[in-house]
């Protein structure tokens, strides 16, 4: 699937380093991976949208947000802890509701 990542020193920080392979976590309707990147908390945020993707600095992870998590309220989507936003989905976040844990996802640029 397709996403754009913002203009954050975070998404700039992921950039850099893709390709990026990982072996997916899943907490309720997120994924989750540890990636190579180590930066603190960008503008933190406690909520997410359904699409967003986030770099959670607690657990160096790159994250996918396709849903709501354990922690979330029924109008909110919330991760484990701040999270600093990196990008967005471009097709259908639900279509991550078919990964599983244990799988290895890749993330890598697409040429232009």
């Amino acid at each position: 699937m397709e996403a754009q990542l913002n203009d954050t020193e975070t998404a700039k920080s992921i950039w850099e380093k893709l390709p990026i392979k990982g072996k997916v976590n899943t907490w309720g309707e997120e994924i989750y991976f540890e990636i190579p990147v180590y930066k603190g908390p960008e503008n933190p945020v406690e909520t997410v949208e359904e699409g967003d993707l986030a770099y959670w600095p607690s657990g160096r992870c790159f994250c996918i947000f396709f849903g709501k998590t354990p922690v979330s309220t029924e109008t909110e989507i919330k991760p484990a802890s701040p999270v600093t936003l990196i990008g967005r989905l471009s097709g259908n976040p639900k279509e991550w509701a078919k990964v599983s844990e244990g799988e290895t996802i890749t993330l890598e640029k697409i040429p232009e």
